[in-house]
């Protein structure tokens, strides 16, 4: 009785090696369809911007934390710059008081993936989602 199945190796790295008698057809098929539903649950992870000023006012500055905080919640990245322009770049001191709040307001949520830095006229820092395990 031919039932033209064929004999499929399932995990060659066991010892011994499993094979099922199958058809290879459907297996293939079915493969497929699970690797196509991997990549249909996986999550991209973004770098999302957040803008400030040395003199950004404190509920302005609030505003963009929530904002933050709801993007890290979603699992995202957020980087937090602060631009300096013309004689602001005297008065770098705020913009990392400013930088420094921001972490102490997060630091349920996130955690420092860069520290704070200049580049050019911006200072900038990274925080990424904490990681927290369900009880």
């Amino acid at each position: 009785m031919d039932r033209e199945l064929d004999l499929v190796e399932i995990a060659p790295q066991a010892t011994p090696p499993v094979c099922k008698i199958i058809d290879f057809g459907k297996f293939r098929y079915e493969q497929q369809k699970r690797e196509k539903t991997q990549r249909k649950n996986q999550h991209q992870q973004q770098l999302k911007e957040v803008r400030l000023h040395p003199r950004t006012d404190t509920h302005d500055t609030d505003f963009k934390t929530r904002h933050a905080r709801e993007f890290l919640l979603e699992g995202h990245k957020v980087k937090f710059t602060v631009v300096f322009k013309g004689r602001e770049m005297t008065h770098q001191n705020i913009g990392r008081e400013l930088l420094e709040g921001i972490i102490l307001a997060l630091n349920e949520d996130a955690k420092v993936d860069q520290a704070i830095r200049m580049d050019g006229r911006n200072m900038s820092i990274i925080l990424s989602p904490e990681i927290k395990k369900k009880k």
